[in-house]
């Protein structure tokens, strides 16, 4: 999907690039996990896992979501997500060396997910300023109106 395309093409969470991308790393995430000596740490394996998981996951409920707010706190969710991975990433390199290669690569990956994550939450941010204004220019109206009204029963 071409970026130009990206509104008029965007009918739910699968097509967005953001999401397509959280759900590479996912895959990716799990085979690293499913390393030799890396998967003997249960317990950062399953962390990581969790947190990657977590990126698609926010995303995906950010994207359903209706109200606005809601979409930014689950957005906001996703980038935490995508940082605990990153600094999951860190531990591994600093500490299975035959995984080192592959976490440096995993961390370019998640830096460019949680990219797309803070453009799509600024997008979200962006709709909520033209919501608000759209409130108050559909409230002067009614006032107007009102008014108007008034005026004419007196």
């Amino acid at each position: 999907m071409k970026t130009g395309d990206l509104k008029e093409r965007v009918f739910s969470v699968e097509d967005l690039e953001t999401w397509q991308a959280a759900r590479r790393l996912v895959n990716a995430i799990y085979v690293l996990t499913r390393l030799s000596k890396v998967s003997g740490d249960f317990r950062l394996c399953g962390q990581m896992q969790a947190a990657a998981v977590s990126i698609m996951s926010n995303i995906a409920e950010g994207f359903e979501r209706t109200h606005l707010q809601e979409k930014i706190q689950f957005y906001n969710v996703a980038r935490g997500s995508a940082g605990e991975v990153r600094s999951l990433l860190y531990v591994i390199s600093d500490n299975f060396t035959d995984a080192t290669a592959e976490a440096e690569r995993l961390r370019d990956e998640v830096t460019r997910v949680g990219k797309l994550v803070t453009g799509l939450l600024n997008s979200t941010v962006r709709r909520r300023g033209i919501a608000a204004r759209g409130i108050v220019a559909l409230l002067s109206t009614i006032s107007y109106l009102l008014t108007s009204i008034c005026s004419h029963l007196r």
